[in-house]
């Protein structure tokens, strides 16, 4: 989307052509709090997912988060939670609340906050009414609101939505408003926001590297590094996740390289002592690094699951291009659709449904029935009760290629949705094994 013209109005043309560049100083550190605006998050209608992505996007630019807050849409309340970070921190960063209705009170509190009187920019203005004339539509006036200004903020652009962001700086201190739907406050922040406060910000470079690992406990995960969690830069901490557990290392230094430095070699004895426990890196998801094994190895993939119900199915087609090696998933919930799938009724009858001969039959059979190079098998039992004498969480995998059969068990006693979320991971992650330990080639 082209940017409007407004946005190269001469109030941003003070030392350079790009927005922004101006608005902050150098300092030497930065202490940084996140400010989350919203009733809905406090009455748990939704999970503030800003507040957590702001977080792991600080780090990498030096700065250092003391606090983070959740308010609700009540304007005492968040002019309060304002005047209180503007007197201990030096970066504020607020998401939410920039919207044009009259419980978004963001703008409003920030001028209150700060004794400035608010006014319609006329290029916001027009920008906004352009904006709603594309769309064959008339702004309503209460959107007239998102036009507003005080003299110390410069609008931030937003070609996503209607709800320009504030950058404010006064008195050696910065704000940032930035609008509360993710895809807008991502945007915003990635290609707006970030490279201005890098470029303004002379402080160390926090790193960090995230190693993602399976297959054992948090405690056993802890034991096994233990001479190494006194180290304090770098740092190591050790989280239990959904999808296992994460190693985080963090090195803080001067420069990029010399954290870099302080970092590599932690993660190098790290990697010696878990071994192939270590699935992924950082961003890296599961699914991901098990569809480009399969693109490597040019094999295709297909799915029978039982407790999960469709979840690793789902799962492996959220990976974009995934149709180039997943061919399709079964849902065989009850035993009478794992007969007519080809799963064979002695071996229900004799080891029972959840059992690692079914499971094995399952991939087998979803291998052969779909035509795939390779077949997963699932099965367990998702809750609330026992079935067949084994306890809810209780899971097993199935994995073939037709030649070599492999399962697996593991137990897992949480509630529903976890249980079958975590099958689908422990099943990502068997396949991972055997793909990276088989021979296998599509011919």
């Amino acid at each position: 989307m082209q940017l409007p013209d407004f946005w190269r109005h001469t109030a941003f043309r003070e030392e350079s052509s790009v927005c922004c560049t101006v608005f902050v100083k150098k300092i030497e550190t930065m202490k940084a709090e996140i400010i989350s605006v919203g009733t809905e998050i406090l009455l748990g209608e939704i999970t503030d997912t800003n507040a957590a992505y702001i977080a792991s996007e600080l780090p990498s630019l030096g700065i250092d988060l003391y606090w983070v807050t959740q308010v609700g849409d009540n304007r005492g309340r968040l002019v309060s939670i304002l005047k209180r970070a503007w007197d201990r921190s030096d970066l504020i960063i607020v998401s939410g609340g920039l919207g044009p209705t009259e419980d978004d009170l963001t703008r409003e509190s920030i001028a209150e906050m700060l004794g400035e009187d608010m006014e319609i920019d006329s290029d916001l203005e027009k920008w906004l009414r352009d904006l709603f004339s594309r769309f064959g539509y008339e702004m309503p006036e209460c959107n007239l609101k998102q036009a507003n200004l005080i003299p110390s903020a410069k609008a931030i652009p937003n070609p996503r939505g209607s709800a320009p962001g504030w950058w404010v700086k006064q008195g050696g201190k910065t704000l940032l408003a930035m609008p509360g739907p993710p895809g807008e406050m991502q945007r915003m922040w990635a290609e707006e926001i970030k490279d201005e406060l890098r470029r303004s910000i002379d402080s160390a470079v926090i790193v960090s590297r995230t190693l993602k690992i399976l297959g054992l406990g948090e405690a056993g995960v802890d034991e096994m590094i233990s001479h190494l969690l006194s180290s304090s830069n770098p740092s190591i901490g050790v989280y239990a996740k959904p999808t296992g557990i994460e190693l985080r290392l963090t090195a803080k230094a001067e420069t990029q390289q010399a954290a870099d430095g302080m970092v590599a070699p932690l993660e190098a004895e790290i990697r010696s002592i878990f071994g192939e426990n270590i699935w992924g890196t950082d961003d890296e998801i599961m699914e991901k690094v098990v569809g480009d094994l399969l693109r490597e190895k040019s094999l295709t993939l297909a799915t029978m699951e039982s407790c999960t119900g469709g979840l690793l199915a789902s799962v492996l087609t959220d990976v974009p291009g995934s149709s180039a090696y997943f061919k399709g998933g079964l849902v065989s919930y009850s035993n009478e659709m794992k007969i007519a799938f080809g799963v064979e009724r002695d071996i229900i009858d004799e080891h029972g449904a959840v059992s690692r001969q079914v499971a094995e039959a399952m991939a087998r059979a979803v291998r052969d029935r779909l035509g795939a190079d390779v077949g997963v098998g699932l099965t367990g039992i998702a809750g609330p009760e026992e079935i067949e004498d084994k306890p809810v969480g209780t899971i097993y995998i199935g994995v073939t290629d037709g030649t070599i059969t492999r399962s697996t068990h593991t137990i897992f006693p949480q509630h529903r949705p976890r249980i079958k979320r975590y099958g689908a991971t422990v099943a990502l992650s068997e396949l991972r094994r055997f793909l990276i330990d088989s021979q296998t080639d599509s011919k």
